[in-house]
């Protein structure tokens, strides 16, 4: 029997989060020497990960971290809610969102090149994920620059971290309004934040979709333009945060609400986990 006790197979669990068997299996190859051991489960974990690359990671959190200036926002994803909710899961993004907003970076790619301790935020993810047993992926990253933010980050389950987070960059004094629409974008989910900023070629397919739809239905050729363009109005209001009915009022657009709160609304992002 090897040289441990069950308080060095407990210390070395919580220290990375693996399995009671696997811990117990490399402490007892290690002969009881708890660094050898480390490395040994390092190196099992590591080996694991390649196995797991085309594994889906529809679990996981969102994170954010701000300045006076910027916001940060990720989802780090996971396989499963087990880890989602694990400790280790947790101080990994809190790490990794925090290297991401002292770099600066703005893209998935730019994120996991960026310094983080002595390697990469990709490193340290894989480190992590081979103490997790499971993978985990950087899977998407947004940086908001503007003058105020309101952070609205929504749990869909009490026993699991954020797995909706909303980031809406404004200028104005009316938080309390403010918050109010970040609420609205984590339900409403647009697209784009202005008419003129939704890809004219997504509109030319859209109409192209409900001119087919139109004439399918029988309308009168004289009537298409009219219905057509009706379609294409309930279009932007699905997909334009200002064109959308107001979540507490729709009889007001979220435009509406902002001007009469003397809000401007400069940018927003909105993650799922999972989507």
């Amino acid at each position: 029997m090897a040289d441990f006790s069950l308080e060095d197979l407990k210390a070395l669990r919580e220290q990375l989060g693996t399995g009671m068997v696997e811990t117990k299996n490399a402490l007892v190859e290690a002969g009881g020497d708890k660094e050898k051991a480390v490395e040994l489960l390092r190196i099992r974990g590591a080996k694991s990960n390649a196995k797991r690359a085309d594994r889906s990671t529809s679990e996981g959190l969102i994170a954010t971290v701000h300045s006076a200036t910027a916001v940060t926002m990720i989802e780090l994803a996971c396989e499963t809610d087990f880890v989602a909710k694990n400790e280790k899961f947790v101080a990994l993004s809190e790490t990794v969102i925090q290297a991401l907003a002292d770099s600066g970076a703005e893209t998935v790619d730019q994120g996991l090149a960026a310094k983080a301790g002595s390697g990469t935020v990709g490193s340290v993810i894989e480190e992590q994920a081979a103490t997790l047993g499971e993978k985990v992926e950087l899977r998407q990253l947004v940086r908001l620059t503007g003058d105020k933010f309101e952070i609205y980050l929504h749990h869909t389950s009490k026993d699991l971290p954020p797995q909706i987070g909303v980031v809406l960059a404004y200028t104005g004094d009316d938080a309390e309004t403010a918050r109010s629409i970040a609420q609205h974008i984590s339900f409403a989910n647009p697209e784009y934040l202005a008419k003129d900023d939704v890809p004219s070629a997504a509109v030319d397919n859209e109409r192209r979709i409900v001119e087919e739809v139109t004439r399918g239905e029988g309308k009168p050729e004289a009537a298409l333009p009219k219905i057509v363009e009706g379609r294409i109005g309930a279009f932007y209001k699905q997909v334009a945060l200002l064109e959308q009915d107001y979540a507490k009022d729709n009889k007001l657009t979220v435009a509406k609400v902002a001007i009469d709160a003397g809000l401007t609304i400069t940018g927003f992002a909105r993650f799922k986990v999972g989507a």
